[in-house]
């Protein structure tokens, strides 16, 4: 018997449900994202106590705005050498060509590197 009344209850609160998200003019959004993405995504916004739910409402509502995605999509231009895959000839010519350029001037302030950097690779 409780099992029926459960039920019942369920069913009318779906139901309630339906009705406010239609009244609100809500619609659903079904997604798949990998797990860990998901994961990552939801402690960054549980620590800003933002839903997921809002989140996306957030990002619509900035492509509404910028009439487009929010945000640059694009290829990096390079990529970052992976010094492991070097031997030790080839490191010594990449500090050779470091060196160089200090010495020649064509320097960066760190600020700045690290800017490029995050903005070119998408960190």
């Amino acid at each position: 018997m409780a099992d029926v009344l459960l039920q019942k209850h369920m069913e009318e609160v779906e139901v309630w449900k339906g009705d406010r998200d239609m009244a609100f003019g809500m619609e659903d959004v079904h997604v798949k994202i990998e797990t860990e993405i998901k994961e990552q995504a939801e402690r960054i916004l549980d620590s800003l106590s933002i839903s997921a739910s809002n989140a996306i409402t957030m990002f619509y509502k900035q492509i509404i705005l910028h009439r487009g995605i929010p945000f640059e999509v694009r290829f990096p231009v390079s990529q970052p050498l992976d010094i492991s895959l070097l031997g030790e000839n080839q490191i010594n010519e990449e500090l050779e060509k470091g060196y160089a350029d200090m010495v020649e001037g064509r320097t960066k302030p760190a600020g700045k590197v690290f800017y490029d950097i995050r903005r070119d690779y998408g960190l």
